[in-house]
């Protein structure tokens, strides 16, 4: 079960990212770019929208986006708001680690330069 000290660190460790953070909520960026952030549910129709650390928004390529939401199964959350939109929603505590990494991996790689990603690849031998 992931938590949000596990996304920090994973963050974190993708080149170029920014904590853009506050108390209150999780949010990453590249270059101004965010690529994940804490899901905003929004408690009462047309009510204010709150920050939740325990459920998290991940960019994707909208061509990945229904498979990863298969991947996450019970763990994606479901928001009209983000239907359409290149982000997946899901619960920190239904995922494991590795599954986070790959999904913030997947959010950086659609925000970060080429170039970043080609010199990401190469140190990792790929």
């Amino acid at each position: 079960m992931a938590d949000p000290n596990d996304v920090r660190r994973i963050a974190m460790s993708l080149p170029g990212t920014e904590d853009a953070s506050s108390p209150e909520r999780l949010a990453f960026e590249v270059a101004g770019k965010g690529f994940c952030w804490s899901w905003l549910e929004r408690a009462a129709p047309k009510g204010p929208r709150r920050p939740r650390l325990d459920v998290l928004a991940v960019r994707c390529p909208r061509e990945e986006k229904e498979i990863l939401i298969a991947l996450l199964d019970a763990a994606q959350v479901e928001d009209p708001h983000y239907q359409g939109y290149p982000a997946v929603v899901f619960r920190l505590d239904a995922v494991d680690e590795a599954r986070l990494a790959h999904l913030l991996e997947t959010g950086w790689r659609c925000i970060a330069r080429a170039a970043a990603v080609k010199a990401f690849d190469a140190a990792r031998g790929r």
